[in-house]
């Protein structure tokens, strides 16, 4: 299936046993591509244009159970965590810990305390994150203030 090679080649090998099984996928009626894949309601990943993927923080909760996803992930001090889980960008500063995957314009997850509050694009590699003090490190894109609803329930 094109979407585990697709989670494979992007997050790590071995990611896309995480998935979960029954999956529901959208196709574009236009071009007969994948467009969104969703959990019953709840939305998991769109695939970008240039083969990417844009995760939800859902999506990401459910593929940190693997250790090597995690290689992905950045994550922040307790003093960023509520502007980051309302949308606001990631700083250099502000990185505790940064996953050796990281790389420019790649899909990020941003951790506090082992929980993903937010989704984002790497601005700076993980080389670069931690060695620079300031500027943006991830502009976050989707964020749990976004899916306060969804995730309650």
């Amino acid at each position: 299936m094109k979407l585990q090679h697709s989670l494979d080649a992007l997050f790590g090998n071995g990611v896309s046993k995480y998935l979960p099984k029954n999956v529901e996928i959208t196709f574009s009626r236009k071009t007969g591509r994948i467009r969104t894949v969703s959990d019953g309601k709840k939305l998991l990943c769109t695939l970008r244009i240039d083969g990417g993927l844009a995760i939800s923080p859902y999506f990401a909760q459910i593929l940190l159970k693997s250790k090597i996803f995690k290689e992905n992930c950045v994550e922040v001090n307790k003093d960023a965590a509520p502007f980051v889980s309302e949308g606001k960008s990631v700083f250099c500063k502000h990185v505790i810990w940064c996953g050796k995957n990281v790389r420019i314009s790649s899909d990020t997850p941003i951790l506090f305390n082992n929980k993903v509050i937010a989704v984002g694009k790497a601005v700076l590699s993980s080389e670069m994150i931690s060695d620079f003090k300031r500027g943006v490190a991830i502009k976050v894109r989707d964020s749990l203030k976004s899916h306060e609803g969804e995730i309650n329930s």
